[in-house]
């Protein structure tokens, strides 16, 4: 299995008492839907490798306590801290039909409500503070915030997705970088 058929689920905060035990945060927006897993993959040395799970006890706040089948002592849950957590992209919940997950959109049309057709989706940046998508536009790179009232649907058929960009954020980037530049270039003009 690799990392592009999969994605990233969560990670392993830190071991939990003294027979292997570890607690695993689940870092997706619906942590309940994974609460009876079988095995997960874990990330070891850039490859993915799978773990069943003996046990797994739901916690507050997305967090999991994991008894893995073959991790049997503290030290070895220890060598797993920090690890990230990954399920085949199979496992991902059904959406509804304009909804999308942030893989699935890569290499869409971007298409705005007043600008019409703008760029192609490159990536999406996980920041702490906020989410963003990442349009190749006008042979630059132009960041979008990850919102639902900017992000209103993707069209799978049509490999469309529809934005409604905030007012000013186009013109960010296609305004000169520093404005003096755009003014001596004017005089520039006028003095030949």
């Amino acid at each position: 299995m690799n990392q592009d058929a999969c994605f990233l689920l969560g990670h392993i905060v830190k071991t939990h008492g003294t027979k292997g035990q570890v607690v695993a945060f689940f870092d997706v927006d619906y942590p309940e839907d994974y609460d009876d897993l079988e095995s997960v993959f874990l990330e070891q040395q850039g490859r993915l490798i799978p773990f069943f799970i003996d046990s797994m006890e739901p916690q507050p706040k997305g967090r999991y306590i994991i008894r893995f089948e073959d991790i049997k002592t503290m030290e070895q849950a220890e060598a797993l801290r920090g690890t990230s957590l990954y399920l085949p992209l199979d496992e991902l919940p059904e959406l509804e039909d304009d909804q999308f997950y942030f893989h699935d959109v890569i290499g869409y049309t971007v298409v705005d409500e007043n600008h019409g057709r703008l760029g192609t989706v490159k990536e999406f940046y996980d920041l702490p503070q906020q989410q963003l998508m990442s349009m190749n536009y006008l042979d630059q790179e132009m960041l979008i915030p990850v919102m639902d009232e900017i992000l209103l649907r993707a069209d799978h058929e049509a490999r469309e997705l529809h934005v409604k960009l905030p007012e000013g954020l186009l013109e960010v980037y296609t305004q000169p970088a520093n404005p003096d530049e755009a003014d001596d270039a004017d005089t520039e003009d006028e003095q030949q």
